[in-house]
């Protein structure tokens, strides 16, 4: 039986790396991937957080990890003889991709959760990272009853409503011809001057988001014509898309995209 054609390969096929010659000479180095300016504009779409209606709110994810390490019902993660859960804390946050957690959990707007601990949204001078909401968390920790935004990826909900918007404000909708950038820590990758670029049409972004080869959205997805770029860098809870004043003020207004100016990250 003859192999079935892979839809990745076909839809978004690799590129040659210098594709990202522009966004090296732009921004410098994309290990992490690589953070636009303001083209003329910017702004960072947040990654989603979730709150459980009815779940606890004072005990804390370590807290609740020591408790069943104390009692047996988890293991202690030991590795080359040093135990990680007695120099580690358990934040409660992932890394990559993530969802909706299902039944039970709402969404928790950054501006809400802002209102309630007095923390600005993002602190000045910093951009969007585990050093937002300290108030929030007990001693490094989140509350066991919410799941922070995960870092390196967008979420599938958030990523579905940005491709939309994208969509709409690119010079060929769906047909508009892009370039997705996957930066080697997502990838697993040693070798890191062989650089994973794929060429594809807007309209088959979805396949980018779900592809095997990395549990990350993309580190970088552009407009071939360089109207618009996104980064989604590795260590951050946030998407930065520079692009034209009318697409940066839809996604501001958006009701599901969550979006703000850093005037210091611009």
């Amino acid at each position: 039986m003859p192999e079935e054609p892979n839809p990745m390969s076909n839809l978004w096929p690799l590129v040659p790396p210098g594709a990202t010659d522009w966004l090296l000479e732009l921004c410098g180095d994309g290990l992490s991937g690589f953070m636009p300016p303001a083209m003329p504009d910017a702004a960072w779409v947040l990654n989603a957080m979730y709150k459980h209606e009815q779940g606890p709110t004072e005990v804390s994810y370590d807290e609740y990890h020591q408790a069943r390490l104390a009692d047996g019902s988890t293991q202690p993660h030991i590795v080359g003889g040093l135990d990680l859960d007695a120099v580690n804390v358990a934040t409660g946050g992932g890394l990559g991709r993530a969802r909706h957690p299902g039944s039970g959990w709402r969404r928790l707007r950054w501006t809400e959760l802002a209102q309630r601990t007095g923390d600005p949204i993002v602190p000045n001078g910093l951009m969007p990272s585990y050093r937002c909401f300290p108030s929030a968390k007990k001693e490094g920790s989140w509350p066991l009853g919410m799941v922070p935004p995960t870092e390196g990826s967008l979420d599938r909900e958030t990523w579905n409503r940005l491709i939309a918007t994208l969509t709409q404000y690119s010079p060929a909708g769906p047909d508009t011809r892009c370039l997705a950038y996957y930066n080697p820590l997502t990838l697993g990758a040693t070798d890191f001057d062989n650089l994973h670029v794929r060429a594809g049409q807007l309209g088959d972004a979805d396949l980018l988001y779900d592809q095997s080869e990395a549990d990350f959205s993309p580190s970088n997805l552009w407009a071939d014509d360089r109207s618009w770029v996104l980064c989604t860098d590795y260590d951050l809870w946030a998407t930065k898309v520079a692009g034209s004043p009318a697409l940066i003020d839809a996604l501001l207004n958006d009701s599901e995209i969550e979006a703000v100016r850093l005037p210091w990250a611009h």
